[in-house]
């Protein structure tokens, strides 16, 4: 039975990916920092701090006593988003962010790393659409999903003799507590994205068909975010600013 593991899964996105891997047979370990409430036979669920190096080894080593010593797929979920002008935060909301989407990530990344060599597995990081161009009052989550793109391009290429696959999904708002604030793309995008659309584009991402889409990297959810990734790589520096001005600015 194959395993994936999964950070911030007690709801939303994580939650979402976990009920779908769970339907399709697999053994799910969902972990949080916060209390995992939904049950099922293969499921194993236990505490994570994803911004301590110790919790992700020890969460990592319990759900791989229950995987066969194998995981074949850790998806790196956990995220927070903290909304509003950068001028207007105070130190500990902008630390926190940097804490959870960057530093938490890298950790569970290295973590990770002796278990899918083992397996020749697949690591899947979270980041958002929010980071084709910087968009203002979420600065910092931006520029933080900014950095989970890069660190997958270069986790893919120094990985790659190890056989471990890294990959991202960019999706626009999801229909979850992050998409409950103040930016201005919420307003004039909406929230169209349900953590289910999600969860089906990592399941078909992981479950590819061919090694042509063994090899994107970079994954879309919705028709709109893919047209504004690919609009992004087009695109001159100007007119992709004009263009995030007009959605989010």
């Amino acid at each position: 039975m194959p395993s994936i593991f999964i950070s911030g899964a007690a709801r939303g996105l994580g939650r979402a990916v976990a009920e779908k891997f769970l339907a399709e047979g697999w053994t799910v370990g969902a972990y949080d920092i916060a209390p995992i409430t939904y049950e099922h036979p293969h499921l194993f669920s236990g505490i994570l701090d994803v911004t301590d190096a110790a919790s992700w080894e020890e969460a990592l080593g319990e759900f791989a006593t229950h995987s066969g010593g194998l995981i074949d797929v850790v998806d790196n979920n956990a995220g927070i988003l903290i909304d509003g002008a950068l001028s207007s935060l105070g130190p500990n909301a902008v630390a926190r962010q940097i804490e959870v989407n960057c530093l938490g990530v890298t950790l569970g990344a290295q973590a990770a790393h002796p278990y899918l060599k083992k397996s020749k597995g697949q690591l899947v990081n979270m980041a958002s659409a929010s980071a084709i161009h910087g968009q203002p009052n979420i600065a910092v989550y931006s520029a933080t999903k900014s950095y989970v793109g890069g660190l997958t391009e270069a986790l893919g290429l120094e990985w790659r003799r190890d056989g471990i696959r890294v990959i991202d999904l960019w999706p626009l708002w999801a229909r979850t507590g992050l998409a409950e604030v103040e930016a201005p793309s919420v307003r004039r995008l909406g929230v169209r994205i349900t953590p289910e659309q999600v969860a089906q584009t990592l399941w078909r991402a992981v479950n590819y068909k061919n090694r042509w889409e063994r090899g994107k990297v970079h994954h879309g959810v919705s028709t709109l975010d893919k047209a504004l990734y690919l609009g992004r790589s087009l695109a001159p520096d100007r007119v992709a600013r004009l263009l995030t001005r007009v959605i989010a600015g």
